[in-house]
């Protein structure tokens, strides 16, 4: 997904990300197994515009939120001292609020496939660190990351309705939210599967 700024680790579209091991063809299975449809897309955008100027306010109760769980700030601490990792958090959090934006941008191509793929290797042992040369824990525990799906998505939806949408319209952007969650939460897990069992 383009963006007007650049930040540091968003490799989304570069050479440097490698395939998704997951085809499209297989991703579009999987959004038929949640029920997820062209008025899903239309409404992930819709919730773009809404959004797009609140995405700070938006991280600050995610980041909160996690903050207050020791289990869940674990992931970002270092793993001699169990101390927070203050550029570790900062870093993550840009790219954190331009997966809110692509998120919301729904554009399901090769590309933003791909890019699925490297988050999930940066929640697993196998990138886990890398791109901020943290000295931190080696893994996101699964349970942890797929968890994260009902706070993140039950905490986004006051903010869906900050615009003055409709009710019934809110529900269809926070729907296709958690869906699109789900779909994504699931590309993450690959790593973390046996191989095969995908």
């Amino acid at each position: 997904m383009a963006q007007t700024t650049t930040i540091a680790g968003y490799t989304h579209g570069t050479d440097a990300v490698a395939r998704s091991p997951v085809s499209l063809a297989d991703f579009e299975l999987m959004k038929k197994s949640v029920l997820f449809g062209d008025d899903d897309t239309r409404y992930l955008r819709l919730s773009r515009e809404v959004v797009a100027d609140q995405v700070e306010a938006i991280l600050d109760v995610w980041y909160g939120f996690v903050g207050s769980n020791p289990h869940l700030l674990a992931s970002f601490t270092s793993k001699t001292s169990g101390a927070p990792l203050p550029d570790y958090l900062g870093g993550v959090r840009k790219r954190f609020g331009q997966w809110i934006l692509d998120t919301a941008a729904a554009q399901y191509d090769q590309q933003w496939l791909d890019y699925q793929h490297e988050i999930a290797l940066r929640h697993h042992r196998a990138k886990k660190n890398r791109t901020e040369g943290a000295a931190s824990t080696a893994i996101v525990p699964f349970r942890d990351l797929f968890l994260l799906i009902f706070p993140v998505t039950v905490t986004l939806k006051p903010f869906l309705a900050k615009k003055g949408h409709a009710p019934a319209d809110v529900e269809k952007m926070y729907a296709a939210w958690v869906k699109s969650c789900l779909l994504q939460v699931t590309l993450w897990s690959y790593p973390y599967v046996k191989d095969g069992d995908f």
